[in-house]
């Protein structure tokens, strides 16, 4: 073998064992058997979020329920966590001989399936997005620049790292208050955001909020679900207008179907588990 052909050889087995050895940007929890399906949370959540759903959905189904590295206990991960999880999902479905699963996120677990979805076309077979929309960062400002995107996220990551511990878990709950109307709800939410790596939450919600994904939908070929809710933002918007957000977000994704929930606020699987159930159980048949 001449020298061109040894080193070659050694950078791709380097490689290679670099793919093998790296950190996991995810953990799976897998029930049920049947056609897949895999259960991504949202920012700072456990996968025990879909509990209630996987309970639904895994009789005739097997559920890859995941928790992304750095939430909820879950070890961190060095560099940026969304596109590690983007590859490592693509890579995971390929060894489990997944075929074409149903992948369903809500929230930053949302982003994440969207932007899969749109990367891995060949590897998904319906969507079902709960609560998350392509560009979160311009709901306000359709017309805002890849620019400022990025500054806005920039100013709220390094906000939420400058926080002290008291002023940040306070924060966290103000929020949570309006994101789940029961009590036991927002303190099992909040426990998970106290058990997460604040570094990883703050730069996964730099990723989300400097993103825009409108026009990297029309690449999506799985059929999607849009679950929405709007009771949550009726202080500063009516139904109408929430609405009007979704529709123009998504208007390049051929054939989605946007529903929104009247009862719930962003944790729709705890607010109105019933009506997220329905919506599923239908588009799913």
């Amino acid at each position: 073998m001449t020298m061109k052909r040894k080193l070659s050889a050694l950078v791709v087995s380097l490689f290679a064992a670099a793919a093998v050895h790296a950190a996991p940007a995810f953990k799976a929890q897998v029930t049920g058997s049947g056609a897949p399906v895999i259960l991504i949370p949202g920012l700072a959540s456990s996968g025990e979020v879909w509990d209630g759903t996987a309970q639904h959905l895994c009789g005739p189904r097997q559920c890859h329920v995941l928790t992304l590295a750095g939430f909820a206990g879950q070890p961190a991960v060095e560099g940026p966590l969304l596109p590690q999880v983007e590859q490592q999902l693509s890579e995971y479905i390929a060894a489990h001989k997944l075929d074409k699963p149903v992948i369903v996120g809500h929230s930053l677990g949302g982003f994440v399936a969207l932007r899969f979805a749109a990367d891995h076309p060949a590897q998904v077979g319906k969507l079902v997005i709960v609560d998350s929309l392509p560009a979160l960062g311009a709901t306000q400002m359709p017309a805002i620049t890849a620019e400022q995107l990025q500054q806005v996220a920039a100013g709220m990551r390094d906000r939420l790292l400058a926080q002290d511990d008291a002023a940040y878990a306070a924060s966290q709950r103000r929020t949570l208050a309006t994101m789940a109307s029961r009590p036991q709800d927002i303190d099992r939410i909040a426990g998970w955001g106290q058990q997460s790596d604040r570094r990883t939450v703050a730069g996964a919600m730099y990723e989300l909020l400097s993103a825009d994904l409108r026009n990297d939908v029309a690449r999506i070929q799985a059929p999607t679900l849009v679950l929405g809710t709007w009771v949550a933002y009726k202080e500063f918007a009516p139904r109408a207008a929430i609405e009007q957000v979704y529709a123009g977000q998504y208007s390049k994704l051929p054939g989605v179907k946007i529903e929104m929930a009247d009862t719930a606020r962003h944790f729709i699987m705890y607010d109105d588990p019933a009506w997220l159930y329905d919506r599923v159980d239908a588009f799913l048949k």
